[in-house]
């Protein structure tokens, strides 16, 4: 394996792989072996490797034009806003299109002080993540290991999740926004309860507070809907998504109601790269194969087969929605990846040291999972 070179930051852990390339949902590595993709690049490869539309639509675009300022009108942004609108729950009505889910979540957090001015309080939850910027990471449980600005931009108050009188304590005339994900992807793929999200929502509503939904991970079809606070019939005022966004593309996106977007000033928001030809293309593109190919489906029946079949081995109980599921297991997570490693299944961990984290490709066909069930039964418990 080659190793990272000494000119790049050495602030990655990382596994003695190395990958070549892709297929489906099967990696290739260098040493000619093939892993089943159970990572899914961090939950960015939602519709894993060598994609045909992803494809097509890469070389077509980017032939033609790569690049251009947002200080002209792009057909290929005006699409992809237009897709993502109408795959969004009903009221979210316009897309900011960025490069990241930290830009995305920046930029909802800015929209909700905008919204609330007076306010300097911002409510989030115990385990989330939400990006290494400045005001994501602020808001982000358990950055100030790593934070380093001097100081955060606004208050911050963390409240405990699933409890939803905590949450109701926290929000008050003080907070422009309460942020959350509705799958905690990096705490383990831990699913909030619909009647916490419905606390939530009622506790911003009481308070005049905006409801932001971080759905950087869990969105995008990964639940088995195209978002997973739809499983609550829950509407955020904000929701930020990226990740498998542009089909491994950098990108990233806003999306918030007509009331909060559409009166905005020229120049309150803005980006270099978010919203470019490319990324745009490959917006609508991810959009529109999730419906032609009805992965949502997919999603929804092999996850209940996962619940199913794959608490075997070391793994006692199973959490999360969809393609982001988090195996509780009986013994160090990291040992059971290494060990679904060397059994040809490529997982991942979480900041709970017991959850393994499976975000795979929306294409993962019943063999993969037939594959990884088999690894599990095989690894001491």
């Amino acid at each position: 394996m080659s190793a990272e070179s000494p000119a790049l930051f050495p602030v990655y852990p990382q596994l003695p792989l190395e990958v070549v390339s892709g297929e489906g949902v099967v990696l290739k590595t260098a040493d000619g072996r093939e892993l089943i993709d159970f990572y899914g690049g961090h939950a960015v490869a939602g519709l894993g490797y060598r994609h045909p539309a992803i494809l097509r639509c890469l070389e077509e675009t980017a032939t033609r034009l790569f690049f251009q300022t947002t200080a002209i009108p792009s057909p290929e942004r005006a699409a992809a806003g237009e897709a993502l609108v109408d795959f969004a729950p009903d009221g979210l009505d316009r897309a900011f299109l960025v490069s990241s889910g930290a830009e995305a979540n920046e930029n909802a957090l800015r929209l909700a002080f905008r919204a609330r001015p007076g306010r300097d309080t911002v409510v989030a939850l115990t385990g989330g993540f939400h990006g290494r910027t400045a005001a994501a990471s602020a808001a982000t449980d358990g950055s100030a290991k790593w934070y380093a600005f001097p100081e955060i931009p606004f208050r911050v108050r963390t409240v405990p999740r699933e409890d939803p009188e905590a949450l109701a304590a926290a929000v008050d005339s003080r907070v422009a926004a309460v942020i959350m994900e509705p799958v905690l992807g990096m705490a383990g793929a831990v699913d909030l309860s619909d009647g916490f999200l419905r606390a939530a929502r009622e506790a911003c509503d009481a308070a005049g507070a905006l409801l932001v939904f971080d759905e950087v991970q869990c969105g995008m079809g990964r639940s088995g809907k195209p978002f997973a606070c739809e499983w609550a019939g829950v509407r955020p005022d904000v929701l930020t998504t990226a990740k498998a966004l542009a089909g491994g593309f950098p990108a990233g996106a806003v999306l918030a109601s007509e009331e909060l977007a559409g009166g905005l000033p020229m120049g309150s928001f803005g980006t270099t790269f978010g919203g470019g030809p490319v990324a745009s293309a490959l917006i609508a593109t991810v959009v529109r194969v999730i419906r032609e190919e009805d992965l949502l489906a997919r999603v929804r029946r092999l996850s209940d087969r996962i619940r199913a079949e794959a608490v075997v081995g070391p793994v006692q109980r199973i959490q999360g929605r969809g393609f982001l599921l988090g195996l509780v297991c009986s013994r160090p997570a990291k040992e059971v990846r290494n060990a679904l490693l060397e059994r040809g299944i490529f997982s991942g961990t979480s900041t709970d040291p017991a959850a393994l984290r499976l975000m795979p490709p929306l294409v993962l066909e019943d063999g993969h999972v037939d594959a990884l069930v088999a690894a599990l039964s095989e690894v001491p418990a």
